[in-house]
């Protein structure tokens, strides 16, 4: 595959194998690593600060986009996201089983949701600029039967995704219909990323 050449280091901090695929298609060549950062405190610290969903996204993404600045070198570009699903003020993450996941289902069904991407791009110790969309997903009323269907063909890729479902494969069948861009519900807004790289010379213009 070809790619356009980048004036910086890309860096893709993250191990998702979905924002690496729309990277690559988009002709972006970004060195994919994964990182740990403790989400469990940092949503806690969020929530004590009052921070909406979107504020939390962005600063998820921005300790990801930190901590993996110090295993590079200073001029790389970070690019780094996270995604929060907010439905009516319940806040839904990974699901720890397939269990939870059809629970997760279950409360989200016959309902709209929002999902907040947040992206943000970093060098050296900073934080050169950052953006949250936010598209809106209503599921449709589908029976138990259908929903046990789903959970057995998507098989265990679905405890990796927020919500317990996979907009990309099969799971689009548990929806209605969407309002926003599909790059941000599947967890990297393309659009603004890209004229970003440009305006920060990660790519020309």
């Amino acid at each position: 595959m070809s790619y356009f050449p980048t004036q910086f280091p890309l860096i893709l901090a993250s191990g998702s194998s979905i924002r690496r695929t729309l990277l690559r298609q988009a002709g972006i060549n970004a060195t994919s690593r994964s990182v740990d950062v403790d989400e469990a405190f940092l949503r806690q610290e969020a929530e004590k600060n009052a921070l909406s969903p979107a504020q939390t996204a962005l600063s998820l993404a921005r300790a990801k986009a930190e901590k993996a600045a110090h295993d590079f070198p200073p001029q790389a570009l970070i690019i780094a996201a996270d995604q929060i699903l907010d439905c009516h003020g319940t806040i839904f993450s990974k699901p720890s089983s397939r269990h939870h996941a059809k629970q997760q289902l279950q409360q989200l069904r016959g309902r709209t949701h929002s999902l907040h991407s947040a992206v943000v791009l970093w060098q050296g110790d900073r934080c050169l600029w950052e953006h949250v969309s936010s598209p809106h997903l209503t599921m449709r009323n589908f029976s138990d039967r259908f929903l046990d269907q789903y959970l057995a063909l998507d098989g265990e890729e679905i405890l990796y995704c927020v919500g317990g479902y996979r907009l990309e494969g099969i799971g689009i069948q548990l929806f209605e219909e969407y309002k926003g861009t599909y790059d941000a519900i599947l967890g990297l807004p393309l659009l603004p990323l890209l004229e970003a790289l440009r305006c920060h010379g990660g790519l020309k213009t």
